[in-house]
């Protein structure tokens, strides 16, 4: 591959390839182009995969995770038998719901907040929920 060469500094040489170029030209414009959603959804991927948690979109049915993200939603479901409280968990590749059984309302669980939650795996609907799931809070930024 072709190199090109510059100074920088003080005699300090940076070498560049044309594909890293490329490659570096390619970010730029993919950043500039894409909407807030898709940046908002990359960035939580990263965050997700620095704190270990694993990706909503690989969570399968039985399976024990820990995933992290944003919660987009949380309502409150009156129920004469058994209330519920249930938040959508967003970590920019997919949804998981959170649902606690029991409960009308949860100090810290609101939209926009940032937590890790961690249960088994199940289908309702065709949506991935996670009953009566452990969770972390994460500070808020």
């Amino acid at each position: 591959m072709p190199a090109w060469t510059g100074q920088r500094g003080e005699g300090d040489a940076e070498v560049m390839t044309t594909h890293e170029s490329r490659v570096s030209f390619r970010r730029l414009l993919q950043r500039l182009t894409a909407s807030e959603a898709e940046i908002e959804a990359q960035e939580l991927r990263r965050e997700s995969a620095e704190s270990g948690g694993m990706p909503a979109r690989q969570c399968m049915r039985g399976q024990v995770v820990s995933v992290n993200g944003r919660l987009r939603t949380v309502v409150y479901t009156p129920r004469t038998n058994l209330p519920t409280l249930e938040a959508d968990l967003y970590d920019g590749s997919d949804v998981v719901t959170l649902v606690w059984l029991g409960r009308r309302h949860i100090a810290g669980i609101e939209p926009g907040r940032h937590l890790t939650a961690r249960g088994r795996v199940a289908i309702r609907d065709d949506r991935k929920v996670i009953y009566n799931p452990y969770y972390e809070l994460e500070s808020p930024k």
